[in-house]
């Protein structure tokens, strides 16, 4: 029986190592910069700076689609497709609907590249942009994110957008931090939506709301 629970005990140090250590090497990519305008109960309304970024359109279900889109672009910054030195990994992957079962899927390129430094993709399978300042409405949440999961969420968030007068000034963004082995529980997903600037009736209930 002492056997067992040293075994049991071992089993479970073991564990708690691997997922600091995950914690650490996930958390340790480079996510974009954000000011946080506010924050209720959760949801967030963000003022993203340009992005630089990498993208692939795909078509299909959204899961099937952000499944292709992201070997090409693994293989654009790993230099799998080129000569020359692979790009730091970022996070998130993001994912936008395009209409008719079609998405961009982009990976973000780190801070410090310029469109003009990043690498030129081999093929025209890879597309680099860079995207405009956007002020974003943001909700995030764990677990496995499938329709069910994602489309909960979106609809949490625009009804929060619709009580504080917050206008959408396009679609949704699906943002997916961690890669498939992470359990469901550790993982970091989020829906982005981008908002037209609040107006003065707007900001104020965001303020009460804060």
């Amino acid at each position: 029986m002492k056997v067992l629970f040293w075994l049991l005990g071992s089993a479970a140090v073991v564990l708690v190592g691997l997922v600091i250590a995950w914690w650490v090497v996930v958390r340790g990519v480079e996510t974009p910069d954000y000011t946080l305008v506010a924050q209720e109960d959760g949801l967030e309304l963000r003022d993203y700076p340009a992005l630089r970024v990498a993208e692939v359109e795909r078509s299909g279900s959204r899961g099937d689609a952000v499944s292709a889109g992201f070997r090409p672009l693994a293989g654009y910054i790993f230099a799998r497709e080129r000569e020359g030195d692979s790009i730091a990994m970022t996070a998130p992957v993001t994912q936008t609907p395009e209409g008719e079962g079609r998405w961009l899927v982009r990976f973000i390129m780190p801070e410090h590249y310029s469109l003009e430094d990043l690498p030129r993709p081999a093929g025209d399978a890879v597309t680099l942009r860079e995207l405009e300042p956007q002020r974003m409405a943001a909700i995030r949440f764990s677990g496995r994110a499938d329709d069910a999961l994602v489309e909960e969420h979106e609809r949490r968030l625009r009804d929060w957008m619709a009580e504080r007068g917050l206008e959408a000034a396009g679609g949704p963004v699906y943002a997916y931090y961690d890669d498939p082995m992470t359990p469901g529980f550790l993982r970091r997903n989020e829906v982005l939506i981008p908002v037209q600037e609040a107006p003065e009736a707007a900001e104020n209930r965001l303020e009460e709301g804060r």
